[in-house]
Order: C-alpha cells, then sequence, then structure tokens
C-alpha cells in the first residue's frame, strides 16, 4: 500500500472517527449537560494524549508552550468547541457538519489576512462562493432559519482560525503535545457552558457511561489518525478526503436521527466542498 493509499484512508476513517464522536455527544446532550460531556472528553482525551507524549519523552508542560501563537491556538480552540458542540446539539447534525465543510476555505481566508499569503482571483471567487453556500444552509431572515445554526457558524470560525494559529506554532511542539491542549480546552469549555446554562452534573447511567468512554475512545483515535494521515501521504491527495465528514455525518444524521436535510442545505453543502476542493487544487498548481 502507498503513502497516499494509506494517508487516504487514515483522514476518511478519522472523518468516520468525528461523526461518530458528534453522534454520540448528540445522544447524551438528551440526557446529560453538554458541559459535562465536554468536560468529561476533555480529562479523557488530555489524559490519553499526555501520556502518550511522556512516552515519547516530551512533557505537555514545556515552555514552548507559554508563547502567543499557542496561546491564540488554545483559545481558538475552546471558541470553535463550543460553537461546533452547540451547533449540533441544538440544531440539526446534517446542518452543522455542512457549516463545517466551509473550514479550509476559511482557513485560505485566514493566512491572507493575518499570514500574508497571496491568491489570485480564482480562489476569492471560490471563497465567495463557498459562503454563499453557507448562507443557503443558515438561511438568515427565511424560512427555515434554524438559530442555533448561529453556533456552528462561530465554531467554525474558530475551528479555521485555530489551524491559522497552528501554522505559527514551531516545529518543536509535537503533535501529541498540540493535541494534549486541544483536548485540555474542553475542560474549561465544559465548566463555562455548566455555568452559563444552569446545568449541574448528573450522574450518568450505564449506557449513558457506555456512549461517554465510546466518544472518548473513538474521538482520541479519529484524532490521532488525523494527524497521522497529515503525516504519512501527501497533502493534496490527503486533504480532500476531509470532505468526507459530510457523508458520514448525513447517514448518521438519518439513520440515527431521522434528519431530512432539505435541497437548500444539500445545494450549500455541495457549493462549499466543490469550492474547497476547488481552492485545494489551486493551492496544488500554485505549489
Amino acid at each position: 500500500m502507498s503513502d497516499n493509499l494509506r494517508g487516504a484512508l487514515l483522514m476518511a476513517l478519522a472523518m468516520a472517527g468525528f461523526a461518530l464522536e458528534d453522534m454520540f455527544i448528540k445522544l447524551l446532550a438528551d440526557a446529560l449537560p453538554v458541559g459535562q460531556i465536554l468536560l468529561f472528553l476533555g480529562l479523557g482525551g488530555a489524559t490519553a494524549f499526555s501520556v502518550m507524549a511522556h512516552r515519547q519523552g516530551q512533557s505537555v508542560f514545556d515552555p514552548a508552550f507559554v508563547i502567543r501563537p499557542v496561546l491564540i491556538r488554545n483559545v481558538l480552540e475552546l471558541i470553535g468547541t463550543v460553537g461546533f458542540v452547540l451547533g449540533f446539539v441544538l440544531a440539526s447534525l446534517a446542518t452543522a457538519s455542512a457549516i463545517l465543510q466551509a473550514a479550509p476555505l476559511l482557513v485560505t481566508l485566514g493566512a491572507v489576512l493575518f499570514l500574508g499569503e497571496k491568491v489570485g482571483w480564482r480562489r476569492w471567487s471560490a471563497i465567495a462562493a463557498g459562503f454563499f453556500g453557507v448562507l443557503l444552509i443558515v438561511r438568515p431572515g427565511m424560512t427555515g432559519f434554524e438559530p442555533a445554526s448561529l453556533f456552528a457558524v462561530i465554531g467554525v470560525m474558530g475551528l479555521a482560525g485555530r489551524d491559522v494559529a497552528t501554522r505559527l506554532v514551531p516545529r518543536t511542539v509535537s503533535s501529541a503535545q498540540i493535541s494534549s491542549w486541544a483536548f485540555a480546552m474542553m475542560v474549561p469549555a465544559g465548566l463555562f457552558l455548566m455555568a452559563v446554562m444552569d446545568q449541574p452534573p448528573r450522574l450518568p447511567a450505564l449506557t449513558q457511561t457506555v456512549y461517554l468512554l465510546a466518544a472518548l475512545g473513538i474521538g482520541v483515535l479519529a484524532y490521532y489518525a488525523l494527524v497521522a494521515a497529515m503525516r504519512v501521504g501527501d497533502l493534496s491527495v490527503v486533504t480532500p478526503f476531509r470532505y468526507s465528514r459530510m457523508l458520514f455525518a448525513l447517514i448518521v444524521a438519518v439513520l440515527v436521527f431521522g434528519e431530512r436535510p432539505d435541497w437548500l442545505t444539500l445545494l450549500g453543502a455541495a457549493i462549499i466542498v466543490t469550492a474547497g476542493l476547488y481552492t485545494l487544487w489551486r493551492e496544488t498548481r500554485a505549489a
């Protein structure tokens, strides 16, 4: 098996894993406070990656973390996590996942605005098309508008900003160290939601405990597969498989939650994915 094929498979598996993790979180949100769920996942994931970093001879409390890019990345991780989770818990999973597909386009925009990268009119057009796709999904002021979907918009902005900030993180900071802090940011996010939503913690039943453990295990494995995919194959080959998350999310939304995305949502998602793939193709040609 070639490195590119292995990377593509790992990326697809990671996206399937994230869709399943979202499924368990949405199922749990009917019985447990969202903040409590994030708190558990954050503590569990941070512990898992801290152990991994320790086994690699690294410390998650390295002084390299106390620099502006890492601190900005952590804050944006918190904003992105809270926004996206509230988006798919309070609105539909299909809608939130479709909006999430705009992240690569926002990363390109962020790279232009904050990193000084240059793009031509074709990629600007693709970014504009992607935003139009988001408007088709959200539909502010129109029939079918879900106010909670705006949380997903905030979430995708935070996650895209996180990815831009990641480009400024020194290479001496390992993936395990970054991942441990990515999960650790779920802890203050969870505490914040529990306080704002005035939801005291509850003791989970057996089924809910199984769901929590499943979400944690799948989430950690998916995050690890994502990092491995980006390191194994060529980015031009591996990155397009990020969009498979939309397919997996639609399958889960329809089969598990009985959602029926309307044609505007599907059209908006198709426009976003097409614009993202075109932008990636142009970046590959420019390289």
